[in-house]
C-alpha cells in the first residue's frame, strides 16, 4: 500500500503518516528527550523579566502602560496572566519533545471558558489566541501547569493539594490526547464539549451551594450578547445610541480626536471594515452587511494585552433594538515568535484568527482580519471577532481544593482537543505513555515555576514602591 509523501500543515506538522509511523516518531522522541526531562527550569535566564515587560511596553500606548502594571502587581495570579513571554523565554532554554502542535501560546487558567456556539449552543473551549503559534506541545502543558499552581498557591492551598490540583490537570491531558489517538480524523475534529455537560459533572463534584454559583456563572454567561452590552456600554445622545465615555478603560474617538480629523477617520474606518468583511465567509458578509456602524472608542482590554490598540465598535441593525458589538484587537507577533519557526502568516491578524479556528471546535462568525495604518501612521495588523457572545469564565479566587481540581481536569482535556486538532495526536499519545511519569514531571516543573514567578512578582512590585516602574492600580 502506497502512502503520500510527508507534508506540512498551517501549524508546521508533519501530516499524511500512517499510526505506525506516528507512533514511532513519539517513541523516538522520548529517547531525545525523556519525560523526566520536563520538570526542569532553566537555572539561568537570557533576560531579565522586568526588562522584557519593558521592551513591550515600547510598542504599546505608553499612556496606558501603567494600567498594565497595576493589573499585573495584585497578585502572582495576575502577574503570570501578564508575563506570557517571560514564561516563552524561560521554556525556550530547557530542553522540549520536538512534536508540534498549533499552541494557545498562553494556555493559563482564565483563558478557558465559555462562548456560544454558532449554533447558540455554550461550549467550553481555550477562548484567547493573541499568542497562538506552532511550537512544541508542552509548552502549552507547561503554561496551564504553571498557572494552575500560582492560583492555588493564591488560594492558599497547601503543597501537597497544589500537588494534586496540577496533576489532575495533566493527567485529564494526557488521557485526553491518548484517547483522542484511537479515533479517527473526522471524529476528533467534530468532538466539543457542552456546557450543559460541564454544569451535569459539576454538580457531582462540588457541594450544593458552589454548584448553584456554577450555574448561576453558566446563567450570566447565557446571557451576555450584544443586547446586554448595549445596556452597559451604551448610552442615549440626543436620540442616537452611543458608546458611554469612562476613561481611561472606555474612550469614545471624539474624545481621542477632534472636528475633522475625528470625521475622516470614520471615513476610513469603512474602508477598512469593507477589508475586513472580504475576510468572513459569504453568507457571513451578507449578514454583516445587513448593519452599519454608528460609533466607535477605544477599549483597554484583558492583562497582558493593556496597551495595545483595541478598539469596540458599535453597529446597528434595522433599529436601535438591534445592535451588534465588534471589538477590532491589535495582533502583533506572538511572544513564542522568536523562539520557534517563525509564523507562515504576514499578517498577524491572520495568524490569530487562522491558529483559532485550527484549535477551537467552533469559532465566532465575525471572526475576520484586517490591516491599518493606526492613528499614529503606523501600520497595524488587527483581528476582529464579536465583544460579547454568551462568553464568560470561571472565577479561580476562592475555589476549593476539589472544585480546582475538577476544573483543572477539564481545563487539561480541552487542551487535548486543541492538540489533537492541530498536531499529531498519535506521536503525542506515543511519547506520553500509559504511565503517570509525564504527570509527576510537570508537577515539579509547576512547583519551582510557580516560585521563580513569585520572585518575578515581587520584583514588579519592588520596582513600583521604588518608582522605578509607573503603575495604577484599581483599574
Amino acid at each position: 500500500m502506497t502512502t503520500k509523501s510527508p507534508t506540512k500543515n498551517g501549524a508546521g506538522v508533519i501530516t499524511h503518516r500512517t499510526r505506525s509511523e506516528r507512533a514511532a516518531s513519539g517513541k523516538q522522541a522520548r529517547q531525545h528527550v525523556p519525560l523526566s526531562a520536563h520538570a526542569e527550569v532553566a537555572q539561568s535566564r537570557l533576560a531579565d523579566p522586568l526588562a522584557l515587560l519593558e521592551g513591550q511596553a515600547g510598542n504599546r500606548i505608553a499612556d496606558l502602560i501603567p494600567i498594565r502594571y497595576g493589573r499585573m502587581s495584585s497578585s502572582p495570579f495576575s502577574f503570570y496572566r501578564g508575563g506570557a513571554l517571560i514564561m516563552a523565554n524561560d521554556l525556550s532554554q530547557v530542553p522540549n519533545s520536538g512534536l508540534q502542535a498549533q499552541l494557545c501560546g498562553d494556555a493559563h487558567l482564565s483563558n478557558f471558558g465559555i462562548y456560544a456556539s454558532p449554533e447558540r449552543r455554550l461550549v467550553f473551549d481555550i477562548n484567547d489566541f493573541d499568542e497562538t503559534h506552532p511550537g512544541p506541545f508542552e509548552w502549552d502543558v507547561k503554561r496551564l501547569a504553571g498557572s494552575i499552581a500560582v492560583a492555588a498557591q493564591d488560594n492558599g492551598f497547601s503543597d501537597k493539594k497544589v500537588r494534586r490540583v496540577v496533576i489532575a490537570s495533566v493527567q485529564g491531558y494526557r488521557e485526553a490526547i491518548r484517547s483522542f489517538a484511537t479515533k479517527g480524523n473526522l471524529e476528533v475534529w467534530y468532538s466539543h464539549l457542552e456546557m450543559a455537560e460541564v454544569i451535569t459533572q459539576v454538580s457531582e463534584q462540588l457541594d450544593a451551594r458552589r454548584a448553584a454559583l456554577t450555574q448561576t456563572m453558566f446563567d450570566k454567561a447565557r446571557s451576555r450578547d450584544s443586547m446586554q452590552a448595549l445596556s452597559k456600554l451604551a448610552t442615549d445622545v440626543d436620540g442616537e445610541i452611543r458608546i458611554a465615555s469612562d476613561p481611561p478603560l472606555v474612550v469614545p474617538i471624539e474624545e481621542l480626536l477632534v472636528g475633522q480629523e475625528a470625521e475622516a477617520t470614520y471615513e476610513y474606518l469603512h474602508t477598512i471594515i469593507r477589508a475586513y468583511r472580504r475576510t468572513l465567509q459569504w453568507d457571513r458578509r451578507h449578514l454583516l452587511e445587513e448593519f452599519r456602524l454608528v460609533h466607535m472608542a477605544r477599549k483597554v482590554v484583558g492583562v497582558g494585552s493593556v496597551g495595545t490598540r483595541a478598539w469596540v465598535l458599535l453597529f446597528e441593525g434595522i433599529d436601535s433594538g438591534d445592535p451588534l458589538f465588534l471589538q477590532a484587537k491589535e495582533a502583533q507577533k506572538s511572544v513564542l515568535s522568536g523562539f520557534t519557526a517563525p509564523s507562515t502568516f504576514k499578517n498577524q491578524g491572520q495568524r490569530v484568527v487562522t491558529g483559532q479556528q485550527l484549535v477551537q471546535a467552533t469559532s465566532d462568525i465575525f471572526l475576520g482580519w484586517h490591516h491599518a495604518i493606526g492613528l499614529d501612521g503606523n501600520d497595524r495588523d488587527y483581528y476582529v471577532r464579536q465583544l460579547r457572545d454568551g462568553k464568560g469564565s470561571v472565577v479561580v479566587d476562592g475555589m476549593r481544593p476539589d472544585g480546582m481540581a475538577f476544573y483543572a481536569k477539564v481545563c487539561g482535556q480541552t487542551l487535548a482537543r486543541a492538540h489533537a486538532r492541530s498536531g499529531d495526536r498519535v506521536a503525542i499519545a506515543a511519547y506520553l505513555g500509559s504511565s503517570s511519569r509525564f504527570d509527576e514531571a510537570i508537577a515539579d516543573f509547576a512547583e519551582t515555576y510557580a516560585a521563580q514567578n513569585a520572585r518575578d512578582h515581587s520584583a514588579l512590585t519592588d520596582a513600583i514602591a521604588a518608582g522605578t516602574v509607573q503603575a495604577t492600580t484599581g483599574i
